[in-house]
């Protein structure tokens, strides 16, 4: 079989059946808020250190 090719008799049947009740409800576990981060160094200062990151073998 190459690569990509589909064959349906490896596919297998599952049972997907379950009670909606038993389902994980994403509404239940909503956050309102904010939130701020300041790390205190300037743009030229990260993109410094990203290249040293980067040239670092």
């Amino acid at each position: 079989m190459g690569f990509g090719s589909y064959d349906e008799s490896e596919q297998q049947d599952v049972d997907a059946d379950f009670d909606e009740e038993d389902a994980v409800q994403s509404s239940e576990n909503t956050h309102d808020g904010t939130i701020e981060f300041e790390n205190g160094a300037s743009s030229d200062e990260l993109l410094d250190r990203l290249k040293e990151i980067k040239d670092d073998p």
